[in-house]
């Protein structure tokens, strides 16, 4: 199985609303270890499933983004509950790398996922690892976090989401990326295994 690569908008992965996951097996704790590798190597906080083209419902964060430091945290078939108040701050995006803006968010929440181990998470997050968790469960709804600014702030930036758009047209002329629907296929048989 070929090693796992982030992919960047706008992919069609990163719009596919991710499915549960129903088994851990070794194959996915490789993924997960993967993951934290790319997530690192480019400077992350949190990384979602479908940003490595994978459909199922898992991120990692670690809010330090230094493998040495902090906790390497994973979330399987997260959800928010009692989420409160609003507070705003920028965002950046591994999958939009170079474009920050700022994002309106829940101020705290309560997350509820599992970790590797079937052990059942249920923690209140609120500052920057609430901002995380919000973001990376988007994610894994097919929502990115250009999708919730104004027109006002998303303005000053449409050359650089336009550019990007541009730039993954010409690779999918070129043969450089699938075509959507071969990458459709490739989600399908990811569900059949995990979902």
């Amino acid at each position: 199985m070929a090693s796992l690569q982030l992919i960047t908008y706008p992919h069609p992965t990163l719009r596919h609303r991710s499915k549960p996951i129903v088994r851990v097996d070794a194959r996915l704790k490789e993924i997960v270890d993967e993951m934290f590798e790319i997530m690192y190597e480019f400077r992350g906080v949190g990384l979602a499933a479908n940003q490595v083209n994978l459909p199922i419902r898992l991120f990692i964060a670690n809010p330090s983004g230094d493998k040495e430091e902090g906790p390497e945290l994973v979330f399987i078939n997260p959800v928010i509950n009692r989420a409160k108040g609003t507070a705003e701050a920028e965002e950046g995006c591994l999958s939009l790398p170079g474009v920050n803006a700022h994002v309106r968010r829940n101020k705290s929440l309560v997350v509820n996922a599992y970790d590797l181990n079937g052990n059942e998470i249920n923690a209140e997050v609120d500052g920057f690892m609430g901002r995380i968790v919000q973001h990376e469960i988007d994610h894994l709804d097919g929502v990115l976090f250009i999708d919730r600014l104004t027109d006002e702030i998303r303005r000053p930036i449409a050359d650089q989401i336009q550019a990007f758009e541009t730039l993954f047209e010409s690779k999918q002329k070129t043969g450089g990326i699938a075509q959507n629907e071969e990458l459709q296929a490739e989600l399908l048989e990811w569900e059949r295994k995990y979902c």
